[in-house]
């Protein structure tokens, strides 16, 4: 379970479409500090790939706006409908098993797939070029 999982709760709980938080607020729900990265706008991205945070408020339902670093505060906008985050965010439940949790794959793969053609008989395993295997 990722130690950010308190946000997600937190998160997950709350009512309203927009939830505006200070950094302050942020770290009282984990009951830790907030790491230096805090201070780049990039670690707030909505970027699943950022940051193990960022998957907690994505798995809540929520995005990031209005984020404000020199300010220390930012809004969580709901983007799920209240009940079907839970649905959504289950692909990020650290608590399932290996055999129950879905594969994460990059959007691009098998985007090519069936758009290469290999000629009947080739072998993909002969050396090309005059060049293989001379050594100098």
């Amino acid at each position: 379970m990722s130690k950010y999982a308190a946000l997600r709760r937190f998160l997950e709980g709350q009512k309203s479409e927009r939830v505006p938080m200070s950094f302050a607020e942020i770290e009282k729900v984990l009951g830790f500090k907030l790491p230096n990265s805090q201070r780049y706008p990039a670690w707030w991205s909505n970027n699943a790939t950022n940051n193990v945070m960022t998957n907690e408020w994505i798995a809540a339902g929520f995005k990031t706006e209005q984020v404000d670093v020199g300010g220390r505060k930012l809004v969580f906008r709901r983007v799920t409908p209240l009940g079907l985050a839970e649905e959504e965010g289950a692909r990020f439940d650290e608590t399932q098993s290996s055999e129950t949790k879905k594969p994460r794959r990059h959007p691009g793969f098998g985007l090519m797939k069936g758009l290469t053609k290999i000629a009947p008989g080739t072998d993909l395993t002969t050396p090309t070029g005059e060049e293989w295997g001379r050594s100098e």
